[in-house]
């Protein structure tokens, strides 16, 4: 069972100003002036930088001394396969470098394809594949934004092995190609 997840502070930080549900579950915000712990989609005001911690395990933050937001209630399990789900989003999250196809994911959980493939459908509305997609693209929009590496560089650092796939992909995702998206982003700091 995989507990760490390989992103960044700031990629973290991105997560929950984006209130992006596909990190649900996967860690958890908590901020050091109201002690409380919210989950990355929380809708409730956003902290300061500076006061926000996070956490991977939710019986990590609760030791720590942080009490469960009563807007998100990150505590409640909404699910009895949202566990499994996180594992499989865990492990996504920790490989997507790596060219995975579905009978690799399944092998990692315990499950044959088909019926893993159903039941992470069910509970995200989405196959494994669209999903370990917008972690690459989300992955590679950080890079864009934070590194100097050239678009080549960064498809294959992010675990695509085409770049007209990844091109595709980030149009799809993004509604631009990523050099559009570096320029965007150049010119708001601008």
């Amino acid at each position: 069972m995989v507990t760490n997840i390989d992103l960044s502070f700031d990629e973290m930080w991105e997560k929950i100003i984006a209130c992006d549900r596909k990190y649900d579950g996967i860690f958890f915000t908590a901020v050091k002036t109201t002690k409380i712990y919210c989950r990355p989609s929380c809708r409730s005001r956003k902290p300061k930088k500076m006061n926000v911690e996070f956490y991977s395990d939710m019986s990590e933050v609760e030791k720590a001394g942080y009490r469960p937001c009563k807007r998100c209630q990150p505590e409640v399990e909404h699910s009895p396969n949202i566990a499994l789900v996180r594992n499989i989003i865990t492990f996504l999250v920790n490989h997507y470098k790596q060219n995975l196809a579905l009978k690799d994911i399944a092998d990692q959980v315990g499950l044959s394809p088909f019926y893993l493939e159903r039941l992470f459908k069910q509970e995200t509305s989405e196959t494994p594949r669209t999903y370990l997609e917008k972690i690459r693209i989300d992955k590679a929009a950080y890079l864009l934004k934070s590194t100097n590496l050239t678009n080549l560089e960064i498809c294959y650092e992010v675990g695509f092995h085409s770049p007209s796939n990844f091109y595709k992909v980030f149009r799809n995702l993004k509604n631009c190609s990523p050099s559009e998206y570096r320029k965007e982003f150049l010119n708001e700091l601008d």
